[in-house]
Order: C-alpha cells, then sequence, then structure tokens
C-alpha cells in the first residue's frame, strides 16, 4: 500500500478515536451530575491508550472531570508523551 493511504487512514482513526474520548468524558461527567450510571475507569483511560489521548485530555479540563485522579491528572499526559514518542520512532526518523 501506498504511504499516503497509510498515513490517512492513520490521521481519521486518530480523529475519531480522540472525538470518541472527547464525548466519552463529557457523557460521564453528565452521567454523574445526574447520579447516573457511569462510565468505568478503566473505559475512559481505555481509549486514551489505544490513541484517544488528546481527546481524553481535552475533554478531562474542559469538563472538568476526573482532575483529581493523580491516575487521570499525570497517566493521560504520560500516555500522550508515550505515543507521541512511538509515532515519531515509527516514523523512522533518527534520534
Amino acid at each position: 500500500m501506498d504511504k499516503t493511504v497509510w498515513i490517512t487512514a492513520a490521521a481519521v482513526y486518530l480523529a475519531l478515536i480522540n472525538l470518541t474520548a472527547f464525548i466519552l468524558y463529557g457523557a460521564d461527567k453528565k452521567k454523574a451530575k445526574r447520579g447516573q450510571w457511569r462510565i468505568p475507569e478503566k473505559t475512559l483511560l481505555g481509549i486514551a491508550v489505544i490513541g484517544g489521548s488528546a481527546g481524553a485530555i481535552l475533554g478531562m479540563f474542559l469538563f472538568r472531570h476526573k482532575t483529581k485522579h493523580w491516575y487521570f491528572r499525570y497517566g493521560l499526559p504520560a500516555i500522550l508523551i508515550v505515543q507521541m514518542a512511538l509515532v515519531y520512532v515509527l516514523s523512522g526518523r533518527p534520534l
């Protein structure tokens, strides 16, 4: 496959997964305010691990949700940094 196809596919995937993460954080905050069934924390962290870390961070701070939990406050940026490093290494650029 052509390299541009892979890049386009990756960009679409990242856009969708980050949008999904952002929406999940907003939905969970809304449910928390209403005392309804909540989205499990492992789901919120898991969506970040599979590529939605930027959307999760944006949702966390915009909705002021999970900001008091250290594993969200520090874990999400750590996940994002690891993902960025992984993209850099996989891009084939020399260190």
